[in-house]
Order: structure tokens, then C-alpha cells, then sequence
């Protein structure tokens, strides 16, 4: 492409949650916004299956930090509450151990306590309260100075953290690995396994995660949240309100590269060969997707190197059918014998575990009685992200099915389903090239991993980033962070020069209903 920069224009690469939030933020600004998005509709990770006639959550199945995305509304001049129907869970997930019926973990965090010494004595109640209050600390210093910082560095964190707390950098030891923090306040194996289980929220091992994941804890205590009629509803209220804003939302639409003039980029050439002149870009994935030149030789030489191993990846299970026994909630889990192998087989010798933690979102409960007949499932186990490299065949990921019931009945639970699609790594591979299956970005082992985590802008001035594979990590909230953080870089580059300024926020802009928008494309 030939020529000067391009217009005054932001051209987005994903429609999931962060460059979803971009597109309004940077629309609700007066910046022309064109989002293209390979799907036929938004939402990136967070989409639907259908398996018995069934529209099945097939991705992040609940919403956290609800003020952050009502915040993202009213920014731009409009309510959450008006698109989007929310629902309080009461419980966060029900825990099980062999035949051992469990550990109900709650949002409100007495009642965990409570719970906790109920399920394995008053010295460990204690633990768990204080436990709790860590968390709380850690997620008191951390909201401000990583979450919301654009991109923290070590230095900084820990001058912030000395400042509101100087006793807790080393009492709560955040840049050790979780497992070992863990065991400080947990002799019992169970309530360490439970609460390691946080590493897997970005798809690492609770042996090589830092401790900093406790803040996830307090998190949760803030609330959990189910969106009626599914998550996708989410997805679609924020392209609806970014349409509303002005923004052109283009699905079934691939961005083949970006493309540069004079040291910057100049616009996107799309599947077909129509250009986009922009002179900003976000691409909201998978940085190593860019790495891997998915978006062309330019994006790619304007990415550092990855830093770790790969995340994990998943066998999904989104089907109908019947259980009995075991008394299911909304999310609950079932953990591995051996936590150590389990990990080792996933991350040292890249292979299927051969005991996984289960994990079963009974999307029909949790809000009422437990339905009767048949409800939708999503079961997930661990994969290793090798995608790329490996088909998984039906007969195989069938075995695997075999193996999870037989596993579910040693805990009371009989499980069938009726319908079902699977979702191996190779198809999240073939979904999201260029990260062999991952679905978390890079996996985060190590203190220094959250800081190696690319920020919003590139050394290719134009190119920014966006999603759980950047800056402040994965997951609804903080990929939606994302979004904003990069939207903020662009406004500021933008408004640098004399060629643009910055349009107040309306603060009464019409925003259509969340089923007018969910299926408009153009």
C-alpha cells in the first residue's frame, strides 16, 4: 500500500471481549471503527453449541467483575442493566474427591469458613479465614498497580505494595509459586488442590504459578454472576452498543494482513483483497498467532518473542442428557487422584493425563430446582496444546468419555448424554490459528511470566494488541481490561497530532436491545 498513513481510522481484528470494549470505547470518542471478525457473530471463546436441538455454553459459562463492565457501559452513555439480564450465583462451585461428596465453596466468604470447618475441622476453618483475608490484601494491592495499570513492570508492583502494605510483600510471599503458598495455610491436600485450581484459570500448573493468583479469591467474593439466556447475551449487548456508537461490525470477515507505509501501519488487507486504509489496528487474539504471521510478516517482526511454555488447552464436552446420584450445582468439580502427575503428564511430557480433574457446568441448575429429564453439560478435562501437530479422532476423545463417567460414578454420579459435539485441541487449533490448541495465551509459570505478557502497543507504531494473551491476562474481565487499555493508547497516540481530537462521551446514546443485534452482520 502506497501513500501517507491512513485516515483517521481504527480497524479492530476479533470481536471478542477486548475488541469488543474497544469498539466502544473508541467509537463512544468519535473514532470511525471498523471490527472485522472471521466468526458470523462476536464473542471470540465465549460462543454456543447446539447438540439436541440445545444452545449449550461451550465457553466461559460465568461473569466476574461486574462493575468493570458496567463501568464500560456507562462510559459510554448507557446501562448494562438495560442489555444484559443478570442472575447471582449462590454457590461458586461444588468440589469432589473420589466418594467423597465434598466442598461447596461460596461467594460469601463466612459461609465458606463455615464450610470449611464443616468439611475438615476448626484448625482448618481458621487457615481458610485467614486465607481469605490474604487474598482480599493481595487483590487490594494488585486492582490498582497490575489490573488496571497499562503495563506493570516488577519494580513498580512491588514499590506500590510496599506503600499500602509493607509487611505483605513478604508475608504473603505473591511471587512464590502457588502450590507452596498454598500449603502454608492448608495441610489438608484437598483444600491446596481446590484452591490450586486457580492456575488453571490461566491455563497453567499451580506448581509453577505465582502466589499473586490468591487475589482470585477475593475476586469471587465480589460476585459471581450467570447471564440469563447464556453468555453469548454478553457478547452481543456490547456489539449492539458499539453499533449504536457508530461502529461498522463486519462478520464472516478474515483480516489476511496488516499492512504498512513509511515505518507504520496503513491499513488491513482482508480474505479477498479489500483494503482497509486505517491508521491504527488492534488485533484482539492470540499474540502467538501474530508471531506465527497469521496477520503477515509485518505484524509478526513487530512481536517480541514468547515468553514460557504454551497454556493448556481442553477436551470440551457440550451435549444433553441425564444425571442422577450425585447432587450436581452449576459448576463443580472433580479432582484428579494424583494433582502432581496430572500437571507433569500435561506440561513435562505433553500428553493426556491419564487421572484429569472433571470439570461439569450443569447450565440448568443453580437458579432454582434442579430440572428433571434431560439438561445441558459442558465436561471438560486438561489437554496439552497440541493441536498443531496431532489429530484427535472421535474414537479417542470417545475413550476419554468412557473414562471420565467411570471416574464420575466412583463419586456417585451416573451421566449420560443423549447428544453431544466434542471440541478437541486440534479443533481449537483449526479455530484460533497459530497456538497449537491454547486457550490462555502463554502459560504463566514463574513471577516473571504476567510481566513478559506483551502490553497494548508493539514496536510497529499503529499496531496494538488486545485479549488474554496480552496484558492483564486472560478471562472475561480482564480481556475486556484489555480492550480498554488499548483503546486508551490509541486515543492518546491519536490525539498527539493536530489531524484529530477526541469527542466528549453522550452521555444519552439509543442503544438497540441485545437480540436486535444478535444477528446483524454487514
Amino acid at each position: 500500500m502506497s501513500g501517507a498513513r491512513g485516515p483517521d481510522r481504527a480497524v479492530i481484528i476479533g470481536a471478542g471481549m477486548g475488541g469488543l470494549a474497544a469498539a466502544i470505547d473508541l467509537a463512544a470518542r468519535g473514532v470511525p471503527v471498523t471490527l472485522v471478525e472471521s466468526a458470523p457473530e462476536p464473542g471470540g471463546k465465549m460462543r454456543t453449541l447446539e447438540a439436541g436441538g440445545a444452545a449449550i455454553d461451550a465457553g466461559p459459562t460465568v461473569l466476574t467483575l461486574r462493575a468493570g463492565f458496567e463501568q464500560l457501559f456507562a462510559d459510554a452513555g448507557a446501562s448494562l442493566a438495560d442489555h444484559v439480564s443478570l442472575t447471582r450465583a449462590e454457590r461458586l462451585a461444588r468440589h469432589a474427591w473420589g466418594d467423597d461428596q465434598g466442598f461447596d465453596l461460596y461467594p460469601d466468604p463466612e459461609r465458606s469458613v463455615d464450610e470449611a470447618g464443616r468439611f475438615a475441622g476448626a484448625a482448618q476453618a481458621r487457615a481458610f479465614a485467614r486465607f481469605l483475608r490474604d487474598g482480599q490484601k493481595l487483590y487490594e494491592a494488585l486492582e490498582p498497580s497490575f489490573l488496571f495499570a497499562s503495563r506493570p513492570s516488577p519494580p513498580g508492583l512491588t514499590l506500590r505494595m510496599l506503600a499500602q502494605n509493607p509487611a505483605g510483600v513478604t508475608t504473603l510471599r505473591p511471587f512464590s509459586a502457588l502450590w507452596d503458598v498454598l500449603g502454608g495455610y492448608f495441610p489438608d491436600a484437598r483444600l491446596r488442590q481446590l484452591y490450586g485450581r486457580y492456575a488453571t484459570y490461566c491455563g497453567s500448573s499451580p506448581f509453577e504459578a505465582p502466589a499473586t493468583l490468591m487475589m482470585i479469591a477475593a475476586l469471587e467474593q465480589q460476585g459471581v454472576w450467570f447471564v440469563d439466556g447464556g453468555m453469548t447475551q454478553l457478547s452481543r449487548a456490547m456489539a449492539g452498543l458499539a453499533r449504536a456508537l457508530g461502529a461498522q461490525l463486519r462478520y464472516d470477515t478474515k483480516a489476511e494482513a496488516v499492512l504498512t507505509a513509511h515505518g507504520r501501519v496503513s491499513g488491513v488487507r482482508l480474505a479477498g483483497g479489500e483494503i482497509i486504509a486505517a491508521r491504527a489496528v488492534l488485533a484482539n487474539g492470540d499474540p502467538d498467532a501474530l508471531r506465527a504471521g497469521c496477520l503477515g510478516p509485518a505484524a509478526a517482526q513487530a512481536m517480541a518473542p514468547a515468553h514460557g511454555p504454551r497454556s493448556l488447552s481442553a477436551v470440551v464436552w457440550t451435549g444433553v442428557g441425564e444425571a442422577e446420584g450425585f447432587a450436581l450445582e452449576r459448576h463443580n468439580v472433580f479432582f484428579s487422584g494424583d494433582y502432581r502427575a496430572e500437571f507433569g503428564a500435561l506440561f513435562d511430557e505433553q500428553r493426556m493425563p491419564d487421572d484429569p480433574t472433571i470439570y461439569i457446568c450443569a447450565q440448568d441448575r443453580g437458579a432454582g430446582p434442579a430440572p428433571r429429564g434431560a439438561e445441558r453439560f459442558l465436561i471438560l478435562i486438561n489437554a496439552p496444546p497440541d493441536g498443531e501437530r496431532r489429530a484427535y479422532g472421535l474414537q479417542e476423545t470417545g475413550s476419554w468419555l468412557t473414562q471420565v463417567k467411570a471416574r464420575l460414578r466412583a463419586s456417585g454420579l451416573t451421566l449420560e448424554l443423549d447428544a453431544y459435539q466434542t471440541t478437541a485441541p486440534d479443533g481449537f487449533a483449526a479455530r484460533f490459528p497459530g497456538t497449537g490448541g491454547a486457550l490462555y495465551g502463554r502459560a504463566l509459570h514463574g513471577w516473571r511470566a504476567a510481566f513478559a505478557r506483551p502490553g497494548a502497543k508493539t514496536r510497529l507504531p499503529g499496531l496494538y494488541l488486545a485479549g488474554g494473551g496480552t496484558h492483564p491476562g486472560p478471562g472475561v474481565p480482564t480481556s475486556m481490561l484489555s480492550g480498554r487499555t488499548a483503546a486508551r493508547a490509541i486515543l492518546a497516540d491519536f490525539a498527539s497530532t493536530p489531524r484529530w481530537r477526541p469527542a466528549g462521551i453522550a452521555g444519552s446514546t439509543p442503544t438497540p436491545s441485545a437480540r436486535t443485534d444478535a444477528s446483524a452482520s454487514s
